[in-house]
């Protein structure tokens, strides 16, 4: 039996693969998902129904996991007219679900066209596909090494 809140099987088969560097992608519910990934990588469809499941409650899960070195979220371009109204909001719950989970390390925005090359990294694993409907909700989670 698994001791981490992580437990579907699926997810964990894939991260159990994955080692330094893997490029973990949890996504919103508008994220081009069939397309926008890296050659490697793997996708488990959570979209069940719009805003279930969401990206926030998937980050909370696989921090119980693996370890995690960055955390990138998709950063809003300056000509884009989400960009007037500030920061997302969900942003602040993602801050909230990290310092939950013990980790110090920060939300860095990654302008969305980079955002998308990343992604298209072999080190891309997997994306989880949630039915998150809050904008800007993208987060791709670089793993670390265990050290125990």
């Amino acid at each position: 039996m698994l001791k981490h809140q992580l437990i579907h099987p699926r997810i964990n088969e894939i991260l159990g693969r994955a080692g330094h560097h893997a490029a973990i992608l949890i996504a919103d519910g508008n994220y081009p998902a069939s397309t926008k990934r890296g050659p490697n990588a793997e996708v488990v469809c959570l979209n069940l129904a719009p805003g279930v499941v969401n990206v926030a409650q998937v980050l909370r899960a696989i921090l119980t996991a693996v370890p995690i070195d960055r955390i990138n979220t998709m950063g809003i371009p300056d000509d884009d007219p989400y960009a007037q109204a500030g920061e997302p909001p969900v942003w602040s719950e993602y801050r909230q679900v990290v310092k939950e989970s013990g980790l110090e390390l920060k939300l860095e925005p990654v302008q969305k066209w980079d955002f998308y090359k990343i992604v298209d990294s072999p080190d891309h694993v997997l994306t989880v596909q949630t039915g998150d409907q809050a904008l800007w909700a993208n987060v791709l989670l670089t793993m670390g090494c265990r050290t125990l």
